[in-house]
């Protein structure tokens, strides 16, 4: 049987095998790692893992059955009765830990976050059914960010991936203490955004990062100060308000409307933005309005941190530039991310940044990580770039997501518009509507909609404006049949509420 008792550290404790095992096992029982019930091998395997004489484990275990620690059954084996008493409050009483001022603001932050995305009411903002009632199998899930993993190159990637394995076994020290990240993929995402986005970055000015958020988090820990205003799109990415909490900011929530951030004369000194795709409405920020945000940072001396988080996928239309091709004044640090565009779980993003800023960043990503972590994915992406693999996806997936992003928004526009005040938008993985009614309502939609087997990413835990409620439809996952039905289970949802209030 498996069974791991730390019996050596105690040999060096006490005097003799009898006592050293004695105490191993009772100090493991008041510390319940043996718990009750739990069965402990016969004296004649613990002998032989422990290198004991079995009259040594006996002994012992005559001594704790005595003491009320163990029970004895003949034919079944000796098991802990052991019950959390006295002996175990006495072991964990003491001084409690302490967090710096960082760590409970961060605590906090979290709590805050939890209650906003609960929406007061006690349930998780999330697709998870409630119920019972609708097989899990049959539910229709339209989450957000979860892209279609049928048609990933899983040959191609698994080539580079294991040439990278060879590579990295013959020079494992190469990329070793280079906080900036893998340099031939600094040079490949150089090249793509040039290509793709019309920013002429430098591979110099680019740091490899474990997806947006940890960009995130070091850029707030660099550029705030406890008290300062941080402004942030409302509704936004929680995940910026949870730094700027974190590191002691006062978020100053900006309005959104239909086309995004709302310009107005902020006292801060940095600013988080979603231009390209603002979240998670999907609204595009217009060039005067861009215009405007710069002329704001350089009367602050302010920095914008522009998250371009999910712009890639751009269904018709011509792709507006992001904020970061109009900054001449080095105000501008742009994030992107694989996330969408890979896989989910290849935690790799990335940090163009201004030359003011470049060494204080590398900095404080030497400091969390002097070795960079994920290098055989980072050099796996480098090479699946440099051969043209991700330019052929990234054209493959446009074809299939921009006709699953237009048959869903054309059923929703036609038999859900009642409900919902749908944005309009012409790129990204999910579509974004308001309800047109109030909250007590929409809950009791969403609960009814779960019933039947559809569900979608609530809105709530984005810090929706008092008294709004919105929702997310992330479609890339599902298919074309899949899209349809849910939308039809939907609309009968809403036509079986309309009969109850005519009954009423």
């Amino acid at each position: 049987m498996t069974f791991y008792l730390p019996f050596q550290s105690y040999l060096t404790q006490y005097p003799s095998k009898y006592a050293a095992l004695y105490h191993a096992l009772r100090d493991a029982m008041i510390t319940d790692k043996l718990t009750l019930h739990t069965k402990l091998p016969s004296s004649r395997e613990m002998a032989a893992m422990l290198h004991l004489s079995r009259g040594t484990v006996n002994q012992v275990y005559d001594m704790l059955i005595a003491e009320g620690y163990l029970q004895g059954d003949v034919g079944r084996g000796t098991y802990v009765v052991y019950a959390n008493g006295q002996d175990k409050q006495k072991a964990v009483a003491g001084k409690a830990i302490e967090l710096s001022t960082w760590g409970m603001r961060l605590t906090e932050s979290r709590q805050v976050e939890r209650a906003e995305g609960e929406g007061g009411s006690g349930k998780k903002s999330d697709t998870k059914s409630d119920t019972k009632s609708v097989d899990q199998k049959q539910m229709i899930a339209f989450a957000v960010a979860r892209p279609q993993l049928e048609a990933f190159p899983r040959e191609q990637w698994n080539r580079v991936m294991y040439e990278q394995v060879r590579r990295m076994t013959e020079s494992p020290q190469e990329d070793a203490h280079i906080a900036e990240g893998h340099y031939a993929l600094r040079e490949a995402i150089a090249l793509h955004l040039r290509r793709m986005r019309g920013i002429d970055a430098q591979p110099e000015r680019i740091v490899i990062v474990n997806g947006s958020m940890q960009a995130i988090a070091l850029l707030t820990q660099l550029l705030v100060n406890p008290g300062d205003p941080v402004v942030l799109e409302r509704p936004g990415y929680q995940g910026a308000s949870r730094a700027v909490l974190a590191a002691g900011g006062v978020p100053v929530h900006a309005a959104v409307d239909g086309q995004g951030l709302i310009p107005q004369p902020w006292n801060a000194r940095l600013l988080f933005v979603t231009p390209s795709r603002q979240f998670p409405t999907g609204a595009v920020l217009g060039l005067e309005r861009r215009q405007l945000l710069l002329r704001w940072a350089a009367e602050q001396g302010a920095v914008i941190v522009e998250d371009d988080y999910d712009s890639e996928f751009r269904h018709r239309g011509r792709p507006i530039e992001p904020l970061k091709v109009l900054d001449q004044e080095g105000r501008v640090v742009y994030i992107g991310t694989f996330s969408k565009t890979m896989l989910q779980d290849l935690r790799i993003g990335y940090v163009v940044l201004p030359e003011a800023l470049h060494d204080a960043f590398t900095a404080a990503k030497r400091l969390y990580e002097p070795h960079p972590t994920g290098l055989l994915e980072q050099r796996s992406l480098a090479a699946f770039m440099a051969s043209g693999g991700y330019e052929r996806h990234l054209r493959r997936m446009r074809r299939v997501y921009a006709s699953k992003f237009l048959l869903l928004q054309a059923l929703l526009q036609e038999g859900l518009s009642t409900l919902f005040e749908w944005v309009d938008s012409d790129s990204g993985l999910h579509v974004f509507g308001w309800w047109r009614g109030d909250p007590a309502t929409y809950a009791a939609y969403a609960a009814a909609c779960r019933e039947a087997g559809v569900a979608w990413t609530d809105a709530a835990s984005y810090n929706l404006p008092a008294g709004r409620a919105g929702a997310c439809f992330g479609y890339a996952h599902l298919t074309e049949e899949e899209l349809r039905l849910g939308v039809a289970r939907m609309r009968v949802v809403f036509e079986g509420m309309l009969a109850s209030l005519d009954l009423n």
